[in-house]
């Protein structure tokens, strides 16, 4: 494809889902862990290595698919910030919707313009 590809959202992107990773396991072992000494919550942080490689390589096609993934811990997120009772936990709820929104945000940008590429080569063959 000859699309340009905008390195600014691929660092972004990049950025916040390392972010998102340290901070799902720096929260359940060590900054507000649901019991004391961790959880095993920790694991919820697995799924977003799977999609490291692909988006440091700037794989338009891991994009896609982590930006799906990334919803769920938006979801986690909104989910906690609204009903967690500590006030620690609540702020970690937080940061995690800012940086999967981030992370989403950045994702669409850096794949629309592979994706428009894509659907004008289609169309003109």
């Amino acid at each position: 494809m000859n699309a340009e590809l905008n390195p600014r959202f691929r660092w972004a992107a990049s950025a916040s889902l390392l972010a998102l990773i340290v901070l799902c396991v720096a929260w359940e072992t060590v900054l507000a862990p649901i019991r004391p000494g961790g959880s095993w919550l920790l694991l919820k942080a697995l799924p977003l290595a799977f999609p490291l490689r692909g988006v440091l390589k700037g794989n338009v096609y891991t994009y896609q698919w982590a930006s799906m993934l990334v919803l769920l811990y938006l979801m986690e997120g909104v989910v906690r910030v609204m009903s967690d009772p500590a006030p620690v936990s609540a702020a970690l709820a937080g940061m995690e919707v800012a940086l999967s929104l981030i992370f989403f945000i950045s994702a669409l940008c850096y794949v629309r313009p592979a994706k428009r590429a894509a659907r004008s080569q289609r169309s003109a063959s």
